[in-house]
């Protein structure tokens, strides 16, 4: 199920948030930093988990990945690394949606407000999108989160 507020249906897609269920937990996704930060009444200094479809498209960034560590990344699952202060992670979205389609990369964070747990209703009333299947949107675990360069790996969570 798709359900959107905007009134042009993907024209913005890029500034919108959505709401869906990510490869680990429920998740806001947006390419929008500033209005994740809003919504989460988040802290500027702590950066947002960037997330991309697939490895073809993080290569395409600045982001450097050491080649020691680029079988690594490819073959992850559920997995955040951090290369020199840039978090990211390779997750395909689950749901075969268009919306989700569209966006090669997006910033990701939990759907909640800063320190408390998952609640559908401040998610639904904040989400511009709302992407559910029949499984619903449901909170995981957290993704492992490593710490890489040349030659150390470091694990934070």
């Amino acid at each position: 199920m798709v359900q959107s507020n905007s009134t042009s249906r993907l024209s913005r897609i890029k500034k919108s948030i959505i709401l869906a269920q990510t490869d680990t937990t429920v998740g806001f996704l947006s390419q929008d930093a500033a209005k994740l930060r809003e919504i989460k009444s988040r802290q500027s200094n702590k950066p947002f988990i960037k997330v991309f479809q697939n490895f073809k498209t993080l290569q395409k960034t600045n982001i450097r990945i050491p080649k020691s560590r680029k079988k690594m990344l490819r073959r992850a699952k559920k997995t955040t690394f951090i290369v020199k202060n840039q978090a990211f992670r390779i997750a395909p979205y689950s749901l075969d949606s268009e919306v989700l389609r569209k966006l090669e990369w997006s910033y990701s964070t939990s759907a909640n407000e800063s320190g408390r747990n998952y609640e559908r209703s401040f998610c639904e009333q904040k989400a511009d999108i709302i992407v559910e299947d029949k499984q619903g949107l449901f909170e995981g675990r957290a993704s492992r989160l490593y710490k890489i360069n040349n030659t150390k790996i470091k694990r934070l969570r």
